[in-house]
């Protein structure tokens, strides 16, 4: 493969990077690629498959070593566990008796939560995500003020 043809590819690849929400995979081969296409151009490429293995080494230890840093340092995608929900208040989708299991409405999304207060919850009443079980929220009335068992 001639030095111009990995050039192109890795600026289609930088390119697709662009376009994609993959989070800085698509960049690395798009970088290595020009890497390989840069020896090519002062002839230290060597033959196809040496080339080849070159990209793949660079593509995937690029990866390993620097995407997690890249990611962080940009924040592309900040560390926000579900437990932080612990606090935000919710809407009641329908009714939620003391203990009982139904939906909740927050951040624009509907989970299953427990109410875990002593009172039955109307639709449309808000609460407050007591704490987080699995992919559960446990919620009371947003003015129950007892703390959580």
């Amino acid at each position: 493969m001639t030095w111009w043809s990995w050039i192109i590819v890795g600026l289609a690849l930088l390119g697709a990077e662009l376009l994609t929400p993959g989070g800085f995979f698509v960049f690395f081969f798009g970088l290595a690629a020009l890497a390989v296409g840069g020896l090519a151009s002062l002839g230290l490429g060597g033959p196809l498959w040496l080339q080849c293995l070159l990209f793949s080494a660079l593509s995937v230890g690029s990866i390993a070593l620097f995407r997690h840093r890249l990611v962080r340092w940009l924040g592309a995608h900040p560390e926000r566990p579900v437990d932080s929900l612990v606090g935000e208040v919710g809407t009641i989708q329908e009714p939620l008796a003391p203990n009982g299991v139904g939906k909740v409405e927050l951040r624009g999304t509907v989970w299953t939560a427990r109410n875990v207060g002593p009172r039955l919850l109307r639709p449309g009443e808000r609460c407050r995500v007591a704490r987080v079980e699995g992919l559960t929220l446990m919620v009371r009335a947003e003015s129950d003020t007892e703390e959580t068992p």
